[in-house]
């Protein structure tokens, strides 16, 4: 069903800024299950945009370079798969939508005590719910999100800085990928 509202969507998808968009989130995703498979107990966020995208944790640059070009490398060899990651926002958005939803529509319209005597069986399918949603997260990611092949996307340049956060005990690492495409 996904697969064919895709199809539906394609003139969006493929629209220019949506297309780099896309392309630079498989890249963030492939580079960061590299980068995982590398680093043991790596913690790492990443934010795509059409231009490029940035990594947010510890890693050395030397290691964010190699994994950039290599991902870059095998996703144009095939391995399109990489741009699928279990931690994508998209997942947290999708189980975050439905289990809302779900529990708003197990409620809705009832009384306070009406409320309470439903809650048992709104957790249980608001539990279903999660389980349900992570495969669906997984292909909106292959069919709207990320795509797994970059065509004709090329590394620009990566730089590291370091931010100040509120909340944090040092400063945060940065990686920003900048990437083109015609």
């Amino acid at each position: 069903m996904l697969k064919q509202l895709a199809q539906t969507a394609k003139p969006v998808l493929d629209l220019p800024v949506v297309r780099r968009t896309r392309r630079n989130h498989g890249l963030e995703h492939a580079t960061i299950h590299l980068l995982s498979q590398r680093i043991k107990g790596l913690q790492m966020a990443g934010r795509s945009t059409e231009s490029g995208f940035v990594l947010i944790g510890e890693a050395p640059t030397e290691a964010v370079e190699a994994a950039v070009y290599e991902a870059l490398r095998r996703m144009r060899n095939g391995e399109h798969n990489l741009a699928i990651h279990p931690n994508c926002g998209t997942n947290l958005v999708t189980t975050g939508f439905l289990t809302s939803l779900v529990g708003f529509l197990g409620i809705s319209g009832a009384s306070r005590r009406d409320s309470l005597n439903r809650l048992p069986a709104v957790m249980v399918l608001m539990m279903l719910t999660v389980l349900f949603s992570q495969p669906l997260g997984t292909a909106m990611q292959k069919y709207f999100t990320t795509d797994g092949d970059p065509a004709d996307l090329e590394i620009v340049s990566i730089t590291r800085s370091q931010m100040r956060m509120p909340f944090a005990s040092g400063p945060v690492t940065i990686h920003r990928v900048v990437t083109r495409s015609n």
